[in-house]
């Protein structure tokens, strides 16, 4: 009966999404896209588009997600925003973050890769433009996929921070006390298959067209490379979203260690206590902000 219940509220709410979807104005990208979509379907092959698509998907997302944080660090009006003020970000350190991203990308995320060709052969995953799920349709799965993700990450990073393991593995990725966005998938190579995992569990739930691989991997890398950017933006547009964690959150367990284990979200810390001395350090920094404005 619940399960006849919550199949009518989800087809109730697809209904209405799609109502108001009809409403929308045509998106003027649409068609280009679809054009563009059409033409590597004609001209490269499946294996082509799952592996070297892919690849490209990731690399350019990367990078170019990483641009604004790394200008921030050339923009006077920025600092204010910074939230370790005195640990500016250098070029050794951004160097060496680079040299060891290149490695993991290539030599540990490229070989996962190669298999996505296999994987979507394995459970008939469509290509085609006309089996491409609707734009609200994607955006839930994503959101679907961050969920499990995050329950993922919880727990498994938790679980690197013990103090028999974490000298081995995750300590690599906590070299940086600062973080920085281009930092996000700085890690040892263990914990990019530890860790990574949960990003392919959802996909694994969900996936229904080759675009939600892609489209999943995108809304990841802008969660990642923001809450490792080191900068908390006040009109940031994913602090819209509900129970969402953020860099602030994200920043305090570089520099503390302990706790705010969560990637996405901050549902688990909660239910664990694992955000308390985070709390403690937002109260006792309110404080001190109220207390300088009276003294002025």
């Amino acid at each position: 009966m619940a399960t006849n219940d919550s199949i009518n509220i989800l087809n109730s709410a697809y209904l209405a999404v799609e109502y108001i979807d009809s409403f929308l104005p045509d998106n003027p990208l649409q068609q280009p896209f679809k054009n563009a979509w059409n033409y590597m379907l004609d001209n490269y092959t499946k294996f082509q588009i799952a592996t070297w698509g892919s690849l490209i998907v990731h690399e350019v997302s990367y990078f170019l997600l990483c641009v604004p944080g790394f200008l921030f660090q050339f923009i006077p009006y920025m600092q204010k925003y910074k939230i370790q003020q005195d640990k500016p970000e250098t070029w050794e350190k951004q160097w060496k973050c680079f040299k060891t991203l290149l490695f993991n990308h290539f030599f540990i995320q490229l070989p996962l890769i190669c298999g996505t060709y296999y994987f979507t052969e394995y459970f008939n995953i469509p290509y085609g433009w006309e089996e491409m799920p609707r734009w609200y349709v994607l955006l839930a799965q994503c959101f679907g996929c961050a969920v499990i993700e995050d329950a993922w990450h919880y727990f498994l990073h938790r679980l690197l921070h013990h103090k028999r393991i974490y000298k081995y593995i995750h300590k690599v990725h906590h070299e940086f006390v600062s973080p920085f966005g281009m930092q996000a998938e700085y890690a040892h190579p263990l914990e990019t298959l530890i860790l990574g995992t949960g990003f392919f569990i959802g996909i694994v739930v969900f996936c229904n067209h080759v675009i939600l691989l892609w489209a999943w991997v995108i809304c990841r890398l802008m969660e990642t490379i923001d809450v490792h950017s080191g900068y908390d933006i006040p009109l940031n547009p994913l602090h819209l979203i509900p129970f969402y964690a953020g860099a602030r959150f994200h920043d305090f367990h570089h520099m503390n260690f302990i706790g705010n284990y969560a990637s996405t979200f901050t549902w688990w810390d909660r239910i664990f206590g694992t955000d308390s001395q985070f709390i403690a350090y937002t109260e006792k920094e309110k404080k001190q902000q109220l207390m300088m404005k009276k003294a002025n």
